[in-house]
């Protein structure tokens, strides 16, 4: 594409430079340049990509984008916001691949991935093309992707769009981080229902605290837009239950649908919960529907509540929400069980939140015959203030608790652990090496008894100094099972 016909889509702007050049290419990190690439100069939350523009210029860069006037032998346009300017770019560039397909955006603290996999499977089981872009992985239709962040830079989304749209996919569904919203990562998206999960303490190592989080939340609700078409609606689905809930219904001016147990556009009745699962019946403005999951604990429900109300403001059918929540698995490392002959149980979760190892605790406790056991830590260079919450709940509702690295990166996992276990008593184990303490609490499992690995989930790294090495906590657990066999 020529540079002059890509900048009509940037209204202001000043071009240095006036030599006519063909764009094949727009990125934000100079070591992916390659020649006939535009590139962007970002200035990010760790480093200014302004530092690296004689590195992409040597990679072969066409032209560049900057907010100030550099000395380059290539076009050079000064403008205010590069950030929102890539994302204009990057919109018409992949001519904007939104417009054409129905996108869900899924922002909260906690559910995030989970919602996601269940619209995945609802509009499966509809028979729609489907795409799919958060934690675990970028999905279009069967392919999958791995993705650096669970919300990637708006040029990287709207080249996976893009794909998308070629691909045939007709409905795309993606996390919606805080982060993301607050760096304009999904400016240019298109969105059709904007579904909020809940709001409970995390990421305050970035936002300055609690009310800022909540507004970075709320811009993918005011976001999308004040005008009504038919034939394009837009909706909210929020949850009534969190107290910030009311705050995002404010916050749009599209028709909004609630949510929560007993109260909300759509809530439940007749809960059955136990170890094979949950059932309920659902009530919605469309009708009434029986539901059976082998999704377990109240959180689940409140998952499928959410998904269910994106589903039903899309025009999919109650039964065929039902037939999906029936069918589906869960998510890889959401209390996904640990299986190698043992008579006691094991389960992985990504619980990284005080209130996501609550809500996992909690519902292992309801269906554990036994003791409940516990690993965690917390993760480095991450809001230091929720470690002795953790901590603290932890020792609250489980029997036996290892205290043990999570991802520790740049810090000292020692100091991280001084933060989650210097104000408590005692009680508690603290085995700072991750395999040497999960090792050390299958030792400990009896009969009957349930063992929660927390923290990382699906991951398959443990990040350490900055390098990551492998790691699967599902893995590693397998293994102790067999070594504490073998030792008998």
């Amino acid at each position: 594409m020529n540079l002059d016909q890509l900048l009509t889509s940037v209204p202001f702007y000043k071009r240095f430079g006036d030599q006519e050049t063909n764009i094949t290419g727009i990125t934000m990190d100079s070591r992916q340049v390659k020649p006939g690439d535009l590139f962007m100069s970002i200035r990010g939350f760790e480093t200014d990509g302004h530092r690296y523009i004689p590195s992409a210029i040597r990679n072969g860069a066409a032209a560049i984008v900057a907010e100030e006037f550099v000395e380059v032998d290539v076009p050079l346009i000064v403008v205010s916001d590069t950030k929102r300017v890539m994302a204009q770019l990057a919109s018409y560039y992949y001519d904007n691949p939104t417009r054409d397909m129905h996108l869900i955006g899924v922002t909260g603290t906690n559910g995030k991935t989970t919602i996601t996999y269940l619209l995945d499977e609802i509009f499966t089981e509809n028979r729609s093309s489907t795409g799919v872009i958060g934690t675990i992985q970028t999905k279009i239709n069967e392919q999958s992707y791995d993705v650096a962040n669970t919300t990637p830079d708006s040029v990287t989304l709207h080249d996976f769009f893009h794909t998308m749209k070629e691909e045939g996919v007709d409905a795309a569904m993606m996390e919606v981080s805080s982060h993301a919203l607050d760096q304009g990562r999904v400016y240019g998206l298109d969105f059709n229902i904007a579904v909020f999960t809940n709001l409970s303490q995390d990421h305050l190592d970035y936002h300055k605290d609690m009310d800022d989080y909540l507004r970075a939340k709320s811009l993918l609700f005011s976001q999308l837009g004040n005008h009504y078409e038919q034939g394009r609606e837009k909706y909210a689905v929020v949850n009534t239950d969190d107290p910030a809930g009311e705050m995002l219904i404010r916050s749009t001016a599209q028709p909004v649908l609630t949510y929560g147990l007993e109260h909300g556009d759509i809530h439940v009745r007749n809960i059955v919960s136990n170890e094979t699962g949950v059932s309920f019946t659902m009530v919605t403005p469309v009708g009434t529907v029986d539901i059976s999951s082998g999704l377990m604990g109240e959180f689940s429900i409140y998952n499928m509540l959410a998904a269910a109300g994106a589903a039903i403001a899309s025009g999919i059918s109650l039964e065929v929400i039902a037939r999906a929540f029936q069918k589906t698995k869960g998510v890889p490392g959401r209390l996904e069980p640990v299986l190698a002959g043992q008579n006691y149980g094991i389960v992985v979760d990504y619980a990284h939140t005080p209130d996501s190892l609550k809500n996992v605790l909690s519902t292992l406790r309801k269906v554990c015959e036994g003791e409940v056991r516990v690993v965690v830590g917390c993760g480095g260079d991450r809001d230091r203030e929720k470690r002795p919450q953790m901590a603290d709940i932890a020792m609250e509702m489980a029997d036996d608790v290892y205290f043990t690295s999570d991802n520790p990166r740049s810090e000292d996992p020692e100091q991280i652990l001084d933060d989650m276990t210097l104000h408590l008593s005692g009680g508690f184990q603290r085995i700072t090496d991750r395999k040497q303490a999960i090792a050390r609490a299958v030792s400990s499992c009896q009969e009957k008894d349930v063992l929660l690995i927390a923290g990382k989930g699906h991951e398959t790294y443990q990040e350490i100094d900055g390098v990551k090495t492998d790691f699967d906590d599902r893995k590693v657990a397998k293994e102790a099972v067999t070594g504490r066999r073998e030792e008998t």
